[in-house]
């Protein structure tokens, strides 16, 4: 199959990816866009896992309010160099971030940031219901670990599904734009107000 302009500049803008590495996916992938794509990010997680040591000590600070004025967010993400920071798609990036927290409430960045106290209430309460339902003993434990596993995907910023591409999760977003920026990034704080919060 013939690679045309269109299907790199496709490929492109579905990715964020460069524009070789869209021709080099669409002809390793034989022209199919959906397994071009799905090479690409997988390239952007394996160049994000190589990059995770790095320091970042430059970044961007963005402040979001949600139409109607009842939500708004202060998120910081930081990356490597001021370069990256002041570039289009980083800027877009962690305003999507900072939208993306407004919409979803996130309680934490990742698991370690959701207090224990409030995972093993939600355990307890799992539990009881359990136990309410009848199941036998030697399974409860493997319901709950189960049902904690989901809040945690509900609750923390990096498990759960990005608002404008439910295929994703935040932390595969990150990935993949560690892989098209080509410098660590790392969601350091955010900051979530909501009227009568």
């Amino acid at each position: 199959m013939e690679i045309t302009a269109k299907l790199v500049a496709d490929l492109r803008k579905q990715t964020n990816a460069g524009m070789m590495d869209c021709k080099k996916a669409l002809v390793e992938c034989e022209g199919d866009i959906e397994k071009a794509a799905e090479h690409l990010r997988k390239k952007g997680i394996a160049k994000a896992a190589k990059k995770a040591g790095r320091a970042t000590a430059n970044g961007l600070v963005e402040c979001y309010i949600h139409p109607g004025g009842q939500v708004g967010v202060m998120v910081e993400i930081n990356c490597e160099t001021d370069f990256v920071a002041r570039t289009d798609e980083f800027k877009s990036f962690v305003h999507d971030i900072a939208m993306h927290v407004a919409a979803s409430g996130p309680q934490g960045i990742d698991r370690d940031a959701i207090d224990a106290a409030v995972v093993e209430k939600e355990a307890e309460i799992y539990r009881a219901q359990m136990r309410e339902e009848g199941k036998p003993d030697n399974i409860i434990d493997k319901i709950v670990q189960g049902k904690i596993d989901k809040f945690y995907t509900e609750v923390c910023l990096l498990e759960q599904k990005f608002v404008k591409d439910s295929d994703m999760t935040i932390a595969e977003l990150v990935k993949s734009k560690i892989g098209s920026l080509g410098e660590n990034m790392e969601i350091k704080r955010f900051v979530r107000y909501e009227i009568g919060g």
